[in-house]
């Protein structure tokens, strides 16, 4: 049976160790000699497209780009159907979705593994590359404390659960009504963990080693874009917020950044800022995934 990667924890803690120790292998095995990569996107993305197709050519595969209007996921075949059909001529089959019932779906399946490329439930390729940036930064995961400030939203669940897997304390910022769910918050908990939620900046971010935020507003969500800059007033991580860090603490942003809103200019280009290694580590961290998937 194929593994696949919808969340993070679809990986054993001392598996998530493994395939972070491939994304840092300079001379990956090239398990993808000669087959090929379906990257299916209902959404388009600049890092997650130009992450993917290098880390499947730097395996020595052939990555096929997909939009959502070539298939037509249960307008035209059904997820099951299309999953199949890509089966048929790829080693694995990764997507980037609205729904994460149709990755779900996909996976049930699918006889060749499955990622998640993002979906509304989970981001679990970007909190590879998060993990991997800050042990590469940091010197290690475990013990350091990980501040969220923003919304409670698929990349702070999936950061979360990947930080709770490797032992690092995990602290969250929000306004009231932006917290996590209940099963959110249980499922962190599981990896022996329990999330800090405040709604004050600086009680999160007082201390911690890393301090990480993403857009107020995600795509899909533009019609609520004016009420949540109004909810997310106060929560800009600004240069008077960092100096709250530990003294070595750094800045991370999953990208595309607003300026000005969620994060200052002056931070994002700044000494602390490592966002631009954070984003060179998507595509370690997927050659490093795909890597431990098909080696297996």
């Amino acid at each position: 049976m194929p593994r696949h990667f919808l969340e993070v924890d679809d990986l054993e803690p001392h598996e998530l160790v493994e395939v972070l120790d491939l994304a840092n292998d300079p001379d990956p095995p090239e398990v993808l000699d000669g087959r090929g990569a379906a990257l299916y996107f209902e959404k388009p993305s600049n890092r997650t497209r130009n992450s993917m197709e290098m880390a499947v050519h730097q395996l020595g595969g052939h990555p096929v780009y997909v939009r959502d209007e070539e298939v037509g996921i249960d307008t035209r075949e059904t997820a099951e159907d299309v999953v199949r059909t890509f089966a048929s001529y790829h080693a694995v089959v990764a997507a980037r979705v609205f729904a994460h019932s149709v990755l779900e779906r996909m996976a049930a399946v699918s006889p060749v593994p499955v990622v998640n490329l993002l979906s509304d439930d989970a981001h679990p390729m970007q909190a590879l590359a998060d993990l991997l940036t800050i042990r590469s930064e940091l010197g290690g995961l475990k013990g350091r404390c990980v501040a969220f400030v923003g919304d409670a939203n698929n990349v702070w669940r999936s950061l979360a659960i990947g930080c709770a897997m490797s032992g690092a304390e995990v602290r969250l910022a929000c306004p009231p009504g932006y917290a996590p769910s209940a099963a959110n918050i249980d499922r962190v908990r599981l990896h022996g963990t329990v999330p800090l939620v405040v709604h004050r900046p600086v009680e999160a971010v007082d201390g911690a080693d890393v301090v990480y935020t993403d857009v107020w507003a995600s795509m899909g969500q533009e019609d609520e874009a004016s009420n949540r800059r109004r909810a997310f007033e106060g929560f800009t991580i600004d240069a008077e917020l960092v100096d709250h860090l530990a003294p070595t603490g750094i800045v991370l942003h999953c990208l595309p950044a607003h300026r000005g809103e969620e994060i200052t200019a002056e931070v994002l280009e700044g000494e602390r800022s490592r966002v631009w290694s954070q984003a060179a580590n998507r595509m370690n961290a997927a050659r490093g995934l795909l890597a431990w998937l098909l080696q297996r």
